[in-house]
C-alpha cells in the first residue's frame, strides 16, 4: 500500500514540478512569458479587490511573484512526494493565492468563450485545493507509529 501512496504522490506532485520546471526554463531576466500573463490579471485582480473590499493589494514585480510561485510549486512539489504536510500546505498555500488571479472567468460574461476556458481551469484547480485538502486531513487522522516496548521478562526464583 505505501508503494501505492508514494507513486499516486509521484503523479500528483508532477503536475506543480513539471509546471514550475517549465517556467524555470522560461524565466529569463524579466520573468518570461509567465510574467507577461500575470501582471494584466493582477492588475485586474487588484483593483476587483479594491472595488469590492477597499483593501488595495501591494504593488509588487511580476517576476518576483514569479519566482516565488515557482519556489513554491517545485519545493512544495518535492516535500509532498516525501509525505511532508509542509510540501502540501505550500501547495495549499500556492493554489489559493494564483487560481483567483490566473483563472478569473467572474470577469467574463458567460456567453463568451474565455468564461467556459477560465471556468473549466478554475474547477480543475478547485479540485487540486481539494485534493490537497484530502491529503492534510488523511495525514493528520491517522494515528502516529509508537515505537512497541517490548515487556520487561520477568524474573524466575
Amino acid at each position: 500500500m505505501a508503494f501505492v501512496s508514494f507513486v499516486g504522490r509521484v503523479l500528483f506532485a508532477s503536475i506543480f514540478i513539471l509546471s514550475a520546471w517549465q517556467e524555470f526554463n522560461d524565466y529569463g531576466n524579466d520573468g518570461g512569458p509567465a510574467a507577461k500573463t500575470l501582471e494584466p490579471r493582477y492588475k485586474v485582480f487588484s483593483s476587483h479587490v479594491l472595488s469590492n473590499t477597499g483593501f488595495e493589494l501591494p504593488e509588487v514585480e511580476m517576476k518576483n511573484l514569479v519566482a516565488v510561485g515557482l519556489a513554491m510549486k517545485g519545493v512544495g512539489g518535492l516535500l509532498f512526494i516525501m509525505g511532508s504536510s509542509l510540501g502540501a500546505y505550500l501547495l495549499l498555500l500556492y493554489q489559493a493565492v494564483s487560481t483567483p488571479i490566473l483563472h478569473d472567468f467572474y470577469n467574463y460574461d458567460v456567453d463568451k468563450k474565455e468564461f467556459a476556458v477560465l471556468f473549466v481551469k478554475f474547477t480543475q484547480s478547485l479540485a487540486l485545493f481539494g485534493a490537497l485538502l484530502f491529503f492534510i486531513g488523511m495525514k493528520n487522522s491517522m494515528p502516529r507509529r509508537q515505537l512497541k516496548r517490548k515487556a520487561p521478562k520477568t524474573k524466575t526464583t
